[in-house]
């Protein structure tokens, strides 16, 4: 592991919140953020849907973290022309070598809002191609017209662009969108300590292609109460398989969560403020050799889990796991 960095989520805490957050991070001593892009939260308990580009500009005025998207869809509910202009505005405001772009192909939660099909995997993996390549040309600077499958652009020029080109870093949860991490991605991002595909995508872009990965905690002195917050706020982290890709709306999440017991939800992370079980909890993916891992909270008190990782888990983790 090279860097430790902390996963906002857009759908957990107001904007002024994530802000916040950013800030705290910054001055703890974390390297890096995660924030995460959505028009909906996945439970209506979660209750925000911070709009992702007017919170990296935020944040860039309050810290200077480097900022990864986790992760944006390019291709359906914002087209990737808009995406490719928000992202080089982003990078324009965080400075050099500070904004990488995190895309996926998303999820029907936030995808379907304009009343567009919901496309099928495989679909969504074409578009998802096509829009990267698309958001690289118009990087260029140079004037852009497309006709492609899925995308037109007509004589579109970006003229705000940084000094350095973002990175394009690419999620996968399967062997066909690993594929296309590998052959498109400049990165590679998951959510699972997932160490086959690390392996895989190294062998295909270099030993030292890099790959990042979150997860979520909950911090608290009461572990009970930490995992009632968990489970009233995040039952969706125990929906299983594509569920997550193809159900709508926070209603339905919040049905098919009604299967997901506290028990299930209790096993799945780590709550509570033992310093040394928070440590413990990146090992699965430092053992799976990811580069940078973050790590969000769950629940109301986050200013206070971000300074006892600034006092007590951060030093730990770099005597421990943090090479150069």
């Amino acid at each position: 592991m090279k860097r430790i960095g902390y996963f906002l989520s857009c759908e957990e805490y107001s904007p002024a919140e994530i802000v916040e957050q950013a800030r705290l991070a910054g001055e703890a001593g974390f390297d890096a953020l995660w924030i995460s892009d959505h028009f909906h939260p996945w439970t209506d308990a979660q209750g925000e849907s911070a709009f992702v580009w007017s919170a990296i500009g935020a944040i860039s005025q309050v810290c200077d973290l480097p900022v990864t998207t986790a992760v944006t869809c390019p291709t359906v509910r914002i087209h990737p022309a808009i995406v490719a202009q928000a992202a080089s505005t982003s990078a324009c405001l965080l400075g050099p070598g500070r904004f990488t772009l995190g895309v996926g192909s998303g999820e029907a939660l936030n995808e379907h809002i304009l009343g567009d099909v919901w496309p099928h995997a495989g679909q969504r993996l074409e578009m998802l191609e096509e829009a990267i390549g698309l958001i690289r040309e118009l990087w260029t600077g140079e004037v852009v017209s497309h006709e492609g499958p899925y995308y037109t652009v007509d004589t579109a020029r970006i003229y705000s662009l940084p000094e350095e080109t973002p990175q394009i870093f690419v999620s996968a949860f399967g062997p066909k969108a690993l594929d296309l991490a590998c052959r498109v991605g400049d990165g590679f991002v998951t959510t699972m300590p997932d160490a086959d595909s690390v392996r895989t995508f190294r062998q295909a872009k270099g030993a030292d292609a890099p790959t990042q990965a979150g997860f979520k905690v909950g911090w608290g002195p009461d572990q009970e109460q930490a995992i009632d917050d968990a489970y009233r706020l995040w039952p969706n982290a125990g929906v299983p398989g594509e569920l997550s890709q193809v159900l709508p709306s926070p209603q339905h999440f919040e049905q098919a969560a009604e299967l997901v017991t506290r028990e299930k939800i209790a096993g799945s992370a780590t709550f509570g403020d033992d310093v040394s079980a928070h440590v413990e909890a990146f090992a699965p993916f430092v053992e799976a050799g990811f580069d940078d891992v973050y790590v969000a909270n769950m629940g109301p008190r986050y200013a206070d889990m971000i300074e006892a990782y600034g006092k007590e888990v951060l030093p730990e983790l770099r005597s421990r796991h943090v090479r150069a």
